[in-house]
């Protein structure tokens, strides 16, 4: 079956940095588009970057644009998430997705904690 667990996320002062990563299984993973989300208790869940099938396009959102690298290794079956310059209202639950452009598929993961905090 199709899985998607992340790892990486703990707690990290003000200013510091973390590696996110979503390991998959069971899917064609480099057929698929990968984002990370994040969730935060009584805020709707936001899309904080995505990359390619191919790893040739990236996006991101504004409030992290600069600060996180998405990536990933298609011979790893992989996506990572590098978040530097980490703040306060970083903190959330960071989920892994898999989803294929073009057909209503997607696969989610059940998130890492990221905690930003002195």
């Amino acid at each position: 079956q199709a899985e998607l667990v992340e790892s990486g996320g703990g707690l990290v002062q003000p200013g510091g940095s973390l590696r996110l990563s979503c390991a998959t299984s069971g899917i064609t993973f480099s057929s698929y588009t990968m984002n990370w989300y994040r969730q935060t208790l009584g805020k709707e869940r936001e899309l904080v970057a995505n990359i390619s099938s191919t790893g040739g396009t990236t996006n991101y959102a504004d409030f992290v644009k600069g600060r996180f690298t998405i990536s990933r290794d298609n011979t790893k079956n992989t996506v990572y998430l590098q978040m530097n310059n980490l703040k306060p209202e970083d903190t959330a639950v960071y989920i892994c997705n898999a989803e294929l452009p073009y057909f209503p598929l997607t696969y989610w993961g059940q998130g890492t904690q990221v905690t930003v905090s002195s």
